[in-house]
């Protein structure tokens, strides 16, 4: 193994100005995202997403962005999981895309609210039927006594909907993150990186250089 400290690597892509954004954070995400998903990026809309008890113990962990409007991002969960139980009581977090391929970075921070039933169900109803089976079969986040427990789990619910049809778990769906803060990251040599930041101000975005 190398030593950690000298693993080292510099920014050289492209660089980041003012004027080449877009006024509307949303609109140039997309303009973002679109680029990573060209590049062939693995994974471009894996998303971290923080969320934090009342007393600011955090938690991260990886999800899918799946619909993105101008109102903000969207992925899909257990609403009985960690993260599920944690914006209940404090329904705000972050999310973080990272690009290596382009070196970039992008950073959102905002209050989540669950989607509309119609929009998880019709959600819910697109997934792969396997997907579908597993969101019914995960007591997520919740602790199991070995692998086997959740075959015979998925099992059950195989078999439950081999002669009925199969609905959204009541306990499974969407929170859109709306954004009051997004920021852009683009690598630049010698660490000074281009970080520029938009802040709601309200119904406007302002945009700022920050110090990297």
């Amino acid at each position: 193994m190398p030593e950690i400290k000298d693993i080292r690597k510099e920014y050289r892509f492209t660089r980041l100005d003012i004027d080449s954004l877009d006024n509307n954070p949303i609109a140039q995400f997309k303009y973002w995202l679109n680029e990573a998903i060209k590049s062939g990026a693995d994974e471009p809309t894996a998303m971290v997403l923080s969320t934090a008890t009342p007393d600011g113990k955090t938690s991260s962990r990886v999800v899918l962005l799946k619909e993105l409007d101008a109102d903000g991002f969207t992925f899909f969960t257990n609403y009985e999981s960690k993260k599920g139980r944690q914006l209940i009581v404090n329904p705000f977090g972050s999310l973080l895309f990272f690009w290596p391929r382009l070196e970039r970075q992008v950073r959102i921070e905002g209050q989540l609210f669950k989607t509309p039933a119609n929009v998880s169900d019709d959600y819910f109803n697109s997934r792969p039927e396997g997907s579908k089976i597993g969101a019914w079969a995960s007591p997520q986040s919740q602790r199991v006594p070995n692998r086997e427990y959740l075959d015979s789990l998925q099992q059950d619910y195989l078999r439950l909907f081999s002669s009925k049809s199969m609905e959204r778990p009541p306990n499974w769906g969407g929170y859109k993150l709306v954004p009051n803060l997004v920021e852009f990251w683009q690598g630049r040599e010698n660490r000074l990186h281009d970080r520029l930041e938009y802040t709601r101000a309200g119904n406007m975005w302002e945009i700022n250089r920050l110090a990297p």
